[in-house]
C-alpha cells in the first residue's frame, strides 16, 4: 500500500474504468489514509476511524468495479454484499454479521494462498520424495520377533540365524533405481504413468451438517467433531502428473501453520478489509408503521453497529469492525441519501456522485481499458484463428446505439454494451470455424445490418403504449 500515492492509485484505476474522477479520488484518499494511519503511534491509530463512502449513481457506471479494482490493487480482502438480501423473508438481525464472516473467509483464503506460495518449492521437493517412495520404496528394517523362552535357553541372546535387515547390495540397488527414477521425474518422462496415492476422504460430518442446512458459522462444532473422528483416507489411481500436484498440495498444507494463517487473516481483515454494500438505496426510506418499510429501517439499525465498530464472533476467533472500510452504493432514483437513518448517514461522511455515461464515454470504454470488451472478443476469436477487426466508424456507431437505448429505455450504463456486442457478433461466433485463417472486419454498415432489429424496435416503442 505504501508504494501507491493517491495520484498513482487513480492512474491504475484509469486503466480499467473510464471517467468518474471524483469517485476515484475519494477511494484513493480513503485508501492512502489507511497507510498514513499505520504510521502513527498505536494509541493514535485506535482513535482514527475510516471515512466510509457512499457512491451515488445509476447502474453500469463503474461503482462496483472501482471498489473491486481498488481492493485488488492493494491486495486487500474484499466482499460485495447486496443490502437487499437482509430484507428477505426469514431474515434475523444476526445475519448482518455474515458479511464480516465472509470478509474473514476471503482474508483466510488470501493469506493461506500467499503462505502456500512461499513453501511451494519446498513442497515440490517433498512431493518428489513421496513419488519416489511410491515408485521405488526403500526396504523397511525388520525387527525380529523374539521368543522369551528361546532367549532363556540362549543366555538372553536372540537366535543368530534370523535375518534382521536387507543386504547392503539390495539397498544400494534400490538407491540406484531411485536415482534413475528421480532423473526421469525431473525430465517428465513418467507423467502419463498411473500410480496409487492416498488422499483424504471427504468429511462425512461436514457433509451431514451441510445437508441439514447448518453451515457452522457460529462455532467450532464441525472442527470439534473432526478432532474426535479420525481422518479417513482412500486410494486413488492417478497419473504421475496429477499425483505430483496432489502430493505437493498435501505437503504444502503440512508446512503451513493454520493457526498463524488465522491470526494474520484476522489482522488483515480488521485493518485492510473492504466491504462493498450495494443497493443501499433499497433499504432507505422512512416508512409508516407497517409494511416493508419497517423491515428496511430495521436492517439499517442492524447494519449500524457493524459500521460503527463492534466485535463479531466467528469460528476462527473474534474480529473487530472498527477499521474496516465500508463503501456503499446505490442509484437513489426514488429514495435519497437523506432517507437513511441519521446514525447511518453519519457513518458514511463521504458522498460521491457518479455521472451518466455519454456517447464519448462509451466509445472510450470500448477502446481504452486493458480488458475492454472489443479486446476480449478479439482474443476469443484468435483462438479460432480469426482476426477480428473493428473500424473506428463501427465503434462510434456501437456507442451511439448504446447511448440512445440507455436514454430512451432503461439506463443500463456500460452493461448495455454487453447486450449489443453479443447480438452483433452472434453470427461470426457461430460460424467462426468457416473464417479460420482470415481477417473479419466489422464496419459501420455491418453494425447497422446486424442491429437493425434493435434500432427498429426502439423507434416503434415510442408509439406503443
Amino acid at each position: 500500500m505504501e508504494t501507491y500515492t493517491p495520484q498513482e492509485i487513480v492512474k491504475e484505476l484509469d486503466k480499467y474504468i473510464i471517467g468518474q474522477n471524483d469517485a476515484k479520488k475519494s477511494v484513493a484518499v480513503a485508501l492512502r489514509n489507511r497507510y498514513r494511519r499505520s504510521r502513527l503511534p498505536k494509541e493514535q491509530q485506535e482513535e482514527i476511524s475510516p471515512k466510509n463512502i457512499i457512491m451515488i449513481g445509476p447502474t453500469g457506471v463503474g461503482k462496483t468495479e472501482i471498489a473491486r479494482r481498488l481492493a485488488k490493487l492493494v491486495q486487500a480482502p474484499f466482499v460485495k454484499v447486496e443490502a437487499t438480501k437482509f430484507t428477505e423473508v426469514g431474515y434475523v438481525g444476526r445475519d448482518v454479521e455474515s458479511m464480516i464472516r465472509d470478509l474473514l473467509e476471503a482474508a483466510i483464503r488470501q493469506v493461506n494462498d500467499n503462505k502456500m506460495k512461499e513453501v511451494e518449492h519446498q513442497a515440490e521437493q517433498l512431493a518428489e520424495e513421496r513419488l519416489l517412495d511410491i515408485l521405488a520404496p526403500m526396504p523397511k528394517k525388520k525387527t525380529p520377533m523374539t521368543n522369551p523362552f528361546e532367549m532363556f535357553f540362549n543366555n538372553g541372546n536372540a537366535p543368530s540365524n534370523q535375518n534382521t535387515s536387507t543386504s547392503d547390495a539390495d539397498v544400494q540397488a534400490i538407491k540406484d533405481k531411485r536415482e534413475i527414477l528421480k532423473q526421469k521425474l525431473r525430465r517428465q518422462e513418467l507423467e502419463e504413468d498411473y500410480i496409487d496415492v492416498e488422499v483424504e476422504d471427504s468429511n462425512a460430518m461436514n457433509d451431514m451438517l451441510a445437508s441439514m442446512g447448518m453451515d457452522d458459522t457460529n462455532g467450532n462444532f464441525g472442527d470439534m467433531m473432526n478432532n474426535f473422528m479420525p481422518k479417513k483416507t482412500k486410494k486413488r489411481k492417478v497419473t504421475v502428473e496429477q499425483a505430483r500436484k496432489i502430493l505437493a498440495q498435501q505437503e504444502a498444507e503440512k508446512l503451513v501453520d493454520f493457526d498463524d494463517v488465522k491470526q494474520e487473516a484476522i489482522t488483515l481483515a480488521e485493518n485492510h478489509g473492504i466491504i462493498f454494500l450495494d443497493e443501499i438505496d433499497k433499504i432507505a426510506g422512512k416508512g409508516s408503521s407497517h409494511g416493508p418499510d419497517v423491515s428496511r429501517e430495521g436492517v439499517q439499525r442492524d447494519i449500524l453497529p457493524i459500521v460503527e465498530g463492534s466485535v463479531v464472533k466467528t469460528k476462527y476467533g473474534n474480529i473487530r469492525t472498527d477499521h474496516i472500510l465500508f463503501i456503499a452504493a446505490g442509484a437513489f432514483h426514488v429514495a435519497k441519501p437523506t432517507d437513511l437513518i441519521p446514525e447511518l448517514q453519519g457513518r458514511f461522511p463521504v458522498r460521491v456522485y457518479l455521472e451518466n455515461l455519454s456517447q464519448q464515454d462509451l466509445e472510450r470504454i470500448l477502446r481504452e481499458p486493458d480488458n475492454s470488451l472489443l479486446k476480449q472478443y478479439a482474443q476469443l476469436m484468435k483462438t479460432e484463428d480469426v482476426e477480428l477487426v473493428f473500424t473506428d466508424d463501427a465503434i462510434e456507431q456501437l456507442a451511439k446505439i448504446a447511448c440512445d437505448l440507455n436514454e430512451q429505455t432503461e439506463n443500463l450504463g456500460a452493461r448495455r454494451l454487453h447486450t449489443i456486442l453479443e447480438k452483433l457478433l452472434a453470427d461470426i461466433m457461430y460460424t467462426a470455424s468457416d473464417y479460420a485463417g482470415q481477417q473479419f472486419v466489422i464496419d459501420e454498415d455491418y453494425v447497422k445490418e446486424q442491429l437493425r432489429d434493435m434500432i427498429v424496435d426502439r423507434d416503434l416503442s415510442n408509439f406503443i403504449l
